[in-house]
């Protein structure tokens, strides 16, 4: 247990480190400035390209991955299907941690991006119980995204399949019922991340129904002058 509580700050502080930022610096770009503003993947992709864009998509994925696994090994719950309540929601907590600090990075002022990339490396490293949905979520994001080419729909369906995914992981496992009862605290984790990731795309959803959201392959030019658009 003492792994896991020393994780969860650290965790924090691993998901806070704005990689979307940095890589746009270093390009010479403020990524806050352009695009949605946001610094996340799908933003660092709009507005500097494809391999940008993966970069940072890749390092916020590990951000969330690495302390989650690291926590797990440490104290000995990765590959266990029924880990003791307790040690479930420390573990739990350190994969939030990580999320939260992506989306609330003290390093940027307590702002940050929409916690997908972060919130789905969290996942695969809580092995087997959330590793699978997160995969199975990622490959709903693929086909929504291929099928409509909207980021954001894409980003809130894969949220929403995760707690059915976990449902057939807990069936896949064991056939005992009472393994749904101990894997409450990861129905209750995937249920709040599906809702979180929802509520911080209320803004592009709206716009979906509005027909104004922009779909994936828009550019926007960094070096253009003028305010930076409100769709991403």
């Amino acid at each position: 247990m003492l792994a896991l509580v020393v994780a969860i700050p650290l965790a924090f502080l691993s998901g806070s480190v704005p990689f979307g930022l940095l890589i746009a610096r270093a390009k010479g770009v403020n990524i806050r400035e352009h695009g949605s503003g946001n610094i996340g993947a799908t933003n660092v992709w709009r507005v500097l390209g494809r391999g940008p864009g993966l970069a940072c998509f890749a390092l916020d994925v590990l951000k969330g991955l690495l302390p989650t696994l690291g926590a797990g090994l440490a104290s000995g719950l990765v590959g266990r299907p029924d880990p003791p309540a307790r040690e479930a929601l420390l573990w739990v907590a350190c994969a939030a941690a990580a999320i939260l600090g992506h989306m609330f990075s003290p390093w940027i002022g307590f702002k940050g991006g929409k916690g997908v990339a972060t919130g789905f490396g969290a996942l695969l490293g809580i092995y087997p119980l959330l590793t699978w949905p997160a995969l199975g979520a990622f490959a709903a994001w693929l086909v929504v995204a291929k099928l409509s080419k909207y980021v954001s729909l894409a980003s809130c369906i894969a949220a929403l399949s995760l707690p059915a995914g976990l449902w057939v992981t807990v069936e896949a496992l064991s056939d005992a019922p009472a393994r749904h009862a101990a894997a409450g605290p990861f129905y209750g984790a995937v249920g709040l991340l599906a809702a979180v990731v929802v509520v911080k795309h209320r803004a592009n959803l709206g716009r979906l129904l509005r027909g104004t959201e922009n779909r994936i392959g828009v550019r926007v030019d960094p070096h253009a002058t003028g305010p930076k658009s409100p769709r991403a």
